[in-house]
């Protein structure tokens, strides 16, 4: 299984990992890669919160991913979410495959919020999303929409950008 770049450093790699389990993985890596402006959380204590929209995928490998973690002095905490006002307080949000109807509302929602938007989702990149996550000959592979992380006052590291695929026109 290929993960990336490094990015899982010293972590003892999973037998034959899910392709849910390595992104669950992926999503606490991104609270590493991902600077976010100071006020995007309440105060220096605040944890950085991993929202999940729709129905949750992970099968309890996001909990098992961030148990016990800190970035930064921050904790890492991990929320579901039925409605996308429930994001208020999210630094990174999955949006899950269930919520495929509501992207353009779930997108246009967070235009100007510092999150990180994440999915799955066929055009998610495209449409405006920042990260998604695709499956290419069985390994999980990373679109980043760089330009839209910018807009909303992120700065992704550079190890994350050459992480990531190259999407082209039109992919995403």
């Amino acid at each position: 299984l290929l993960i990336g770049a490094g990015l899982l450093g010293g972590r003892p790699a999973l037998a034959v990992p899910t392709a849910q389990q390595v992104e669950a993985v992926f999503l606490f890596y991104f609270s590493q890669f991902v600077d976010w402006p100071a006020d995007a959380f309440t105060d220096e204590r605040s944890p950085i919160v991993i929202g999940v929209l729709g129905d949750d995928p992970f099968d309890g490998a996001l909990d098992q991913a961030v148990a016990g973690e800190q970035v930064n002095g921050r904790a890492i905490v991990v929320r579901r979410l039925k409605h996308i006002a429930d994001a208020t307080g999210c630094q990174i949000l999955y949006i899950s495959s269930s919520e495929a109807s509501q992207l353009p509302q779930i997108l246009s929602a967070l235009k100007g919020r510092k999150v990180l938007t994440v999915s799955d989702l066929d055009n998610f990149v495209a449409s405006g999303g920042m990260i998604r996550f695709v499956l290419i000959d069985e390994h999980v592979r990373l679109l980043i929409n760089e330009p839209a992380a910018q807009a909303a006052g992120l700065k992704l590291s550079s190890k994350l950008l050459r992480a990531a695929a190259a999407a082209g026109p039109g992919e995403g």
